[in-house]
């Protein structure tokens, strides 16, 4: 408990509390820090930071900047800048970070993508081999195709 009380005070003052006994169902956008110490559902999306206590049930859809986790997470997680999950917690679905810490005595089911995650999660979606969002069909018709109807490059 004191290791957690230690990162909340380095990603700073907890401005919205979810506590114990509570519960949440729907989307959920915020700015600065949330802590859930009760059950959320649904979906959350940030660029700053979600804390899911001890004892605390999330089933969601998280695109969060920071995520630090002590309870239980059953949904995919996209974190910006890092994902922590600090014993006792659970999570049970993908993660998608540049910066992963499991701690000893942490459940994680599921698949962890790092490798260019930072890059990927801070500009549009784009096919391989584009410069930016793409959509559509692709023609392509070299000096030998010219005049013929060929089908489109997929």
């Amino acid at each position: 408990m004191a290791e957690l009380a230690r990162k909340e005070h380095a990603v700073g003052e907890i401005n919205t509390l979810l506590g114990r006994g509570s519960e949440f169902e729907g989307k959920l956008t915020f700015e600065g820090t949330v802590r859930i110490d009760g059950t959320l559902k649904g979906e959350v999306f940030s660029e700053d930071v979600l804390i899911v206590g001890e004892g605390a049930r999330v089933e969601a859809e998280i695109d969060i900047g920071q995520i630090i986790v002590q309870g239980t997470v059953v949904g995919n997680i996209r974190a910006k800048r890092g994902i922590e999950i600090l014993a006792p917690g659970r999570v049970k679905g993908d993660v998608t970070t540049p910066s992963l810490q499991i701690d000893k005595g942490v459940i994680f089911e599921g698949r962890s993508f790092m490798e260019g995650i930072a890059e990927k999660l801070s500009r549009p979606k784009t096919q391989p081999g584009t410069q930016g969002p793409v959509s559509g069909t692709i023609e392509s018709k070299g000096p030998a195709q010219q005049g013929q109807n060929k089908p489109p490059v997929k």
